[in-house]
């Protein structure tokens, strides 16, 4: 049976990350792969009702993580594990790295709860004591916040994460840029400042790159 494999679609909110996830699922499917799209906070009912009170009631940092851990968790043991053990390819728009950035950079949240949390929520029983399910590969849609901002301005009523002023956003791209510089094997950077085709184009290349597409 063909591997499971998991890729994570990051960065802040109008980079246009969420564009290329049916895009890249189809091309995977033209390759006869099994698909499993999902997202964070979101991909179970019990997630979904997380998402819904963590991007819309106001509450302490430490609460807005715990929810966020939470919905992970419900997300990874009931579509995740099992999508990745029948050897689908899982496009998962956010993961964890969304929750550094956003509660870790954005928030100012304290890291070593935010790792602790991580080292508990991802340790699941297909993995070696001690190894985390992270995603294969992590696309990092990197854009100044100030062309995000342009771009979200109008398109929809914003939640409470979209409506934070543009030096909120500044810290969590250095939320991302941290994470992969913490991890860079598992990153690939993506300039999203430019046209939808060259974005597009550097996403297939950083697939090819890994022998996942042909």
């Amino acid at each position: 049976m063909t591997a499971g494999l998991f890729i994570s679609f990051e960065g802040i909110d109008g980079a246009g990350k969420s564009s290329h996830v049916e895009g890249l699922a189809e091309a995977f499917r033209l390759q006869g792969r099994a698909m499993t799209v999902t997202r964070e906070p979101g991909g179970t009912p019990l997630a979904e009702k997380l998402r819904t009170l963590a991007l819309n009631d106001p509450m302490d940092p430490l609460t807005e993580a715990l929810l966020m851990f939470a919905a992970r968790r419900d997300h990874v043991l009931n579509v995740i594990e099992p999508a990745l053990a029948r050897g689908d390819v899982v496009l998962c728009d956010r993961f964890t790295d969304a929750t550094f950035a956003y509660q870790g950079g954005g928030r100012g949240f304290d890291l070593e709860v935010l790792r602790g949390l991580e080292r508990w929520v991802q340790a699941v029983p297909a993995l070696p004591a001690g190894t985390l399910r992270q995603p294969h590969l992590t696309l990092w849609f990197d854009l100044a916040p100030e062309i995000a901002a342009a771009r979200l301005a109008g398109a929809r009523v914003p939640d409470k994460f979209e409506s934070q002023p543009v030096e909120f956003f500044r810290r969590v791209a250095a939320g991302y840029a941290a994470r992969m510089a913490a991890d860079p094997g598992r990153f690939a950077r993506i300039a999203a400042d430019q046209p939808r085709e060259a974005v597009w184009n550097d996403v297939v290349a950083a697939l090819r790159g890994r022998g996942w597409l042909t």
